[in-house]
């Protein structure tokens, strides 16, 4: 899920000459055959999208092909998509026991979604059914929890998630945990509390990994002390390019790598142009008031705020007020953290169904493009098989090892 929360900094003068820049495209009708054939071969690994929400609405059909939001069952199949973390969410200011109860109406209906397909889909919890799945010709649906503060500040809990198939936490959301600050929220434990690195210790016993996206960038200094396993960025981008505090500096990513983590790049417009950010915080009151109305409206519907929210920046966009967002950022934040901490550091973390999608990568469907554009910057076919998911599923295999020895 993402957050607007808009810091106020000079704004830079927006000119539309520079609003104009073109960005070579790639049509998914012109993705070659290497790179549909390379997109095939890949398990192509997306770590974090929002679809669970939809999950939970009376009569919707995850295996029909929808018009409106970013994925379903029919275009993850188009876009070669073969595993995807589901996000388990709730608003991070719901007291434990309300957000506990959330989080397990999420669980069931995903799990029921995956139970009422098993010719199609399958539940994974080790890298090893994940590849299982993709040799059988199924995709593979892994939970992830985004929000420490579904485990109502008890490690009984946080066992029964493992349990019943979390694979990732996400230690925070927008707001701060009892034991845990957000990049989102004003700090208010300095990083992490006692409580918090028994979490970080109990996550590693437990083999469940840990996402740093959202946190605080003291939370994310204390996490890499704390931890014995690799951790992830689930769905974060790269704040050289976009200074937003959910973005990750190339500092932190780089400490990250030498953790043996992975930053999983977000497509949201916003975590993916500086162009965009320094428009809206130029207009930060109109923003703030525009955040009022969608609130009043649409209340803890994540659906509806979502939709209400394209709808403001696809008028602003027409308006001129806005910068049109490219996908090709997408693959320039992929690029920046190669460079910066190496390919075998790197993978997708969409944010679908939870964000604002840039030009061009409206939906899963899309994703054969990067592959195509990775190509076309002269990455080598094991290198991006690497980023489509080949990373990610270093690092499961990676806390799973860890874990298999602390438990000895």
């Amino acid at each position: 899920m993402i957050e607007l929360g808009h810091r106020q900094i000079p704004a830079l003068i927006l000119v539309c000459c520079i609003w104009g820049i073109t960005w070579p495209q790639v049509n998914t009708a012109s993705v070659s055959t290497h790179a549909r054939e390379l997109h095939r071969k890949a398990i192509v690994f997306d770590t974090h999208a929002d679809s669970t929400q939809r999950l939970t609405l009376k009569g919707f059909d995850f295996f029909a092909n929808h018009t409106d939001g970013n994925l379903d069952f029919p275009r993850m199949r188009e876009g070669g998509l073969d595993a995807v973390f589901f996000s388990i969410w709730t608003e991070g200011t719901r007291p434990g026991p309300e957000a506990l109860k959330g989080a397990l109406v999420q669980i069931d209906s995903v799990r029921e979604t995956v139970r009422s397909k098993p010719g199609d889909l399958v539940l994974a919890t080790t890298a090893d059914e994940v590849r299982r799945a993709h040799k059988e010709g199924k995709i593979a649906i892994l939970l992830g929890v985004e929000g420490g503060h579904m485990i109502a500040d008890d490690l009984g809990v946080l066992r029964i998630l493992a349990s019943l198939g979390m694979r990732y936490l996400t230690l925070t959301h927008t707001s701060n945990t009892s034991w845990a600050d957000s990049s989102g929220d004003k700090a208010a434990h300095g990083g992490l509390t006692d409580f918090g690195r028994q979490v970080i210790s109990e996550l590693n016993r437990l083999g469940v990994i840990i996402d740093v996206s959202h946190v605080s960038d003291k939370t994310f200094d204390d996490v890499l002390a704390a931890s014995q396993a690799p951790v992830i960025a689930s769905h974060s981008s790269m704040r050289a390019l976009a200074d937003h505090p959910r973005n990750i500096s190339d500092d932190m990513l780089r400490r990250l790598a030498a953790k043996g983590g992975v930053a999983d790049i977000n497509y949201h417009t916003e975590f993916v142009s500086q162009l965009l950010l320094d428009a809206e915080r130029s207009m930060a009151g109109e923003m703030q008031e525009f955040e009022r109305q969608v609130k009043q409206k649409c209340g803890d519907d994540e659906i509806c705020f979502v939709s209400e929210w394209d709808r403001i920046r696809t008028q602003l966009t027409a308006e001129g007020k806005f910068p049109e967002v490219s996908w090709n950022m997408i693959v320039e934040h992929i690029d920046h953290a190669v460079r910066v901490a190496g390919v075998d550091h790197v993978g997708l973390g969409s944010d679908f169904d939870g964000a604002w999608m840039p030009k061009g990568m409206e939906d899963v469907s899309k994703i054969p493009k990067i592959t195509e554009a990775l190509i076309r910057k002269g990455y080598s076919d094991s290198d991006i098989m690497k980023i489509l998911g080949g990373n990610i599923l270093r690092v499961m295999q990676d806390v799973d090892h860890v874990a298999k020895t602390l438990r000895r």
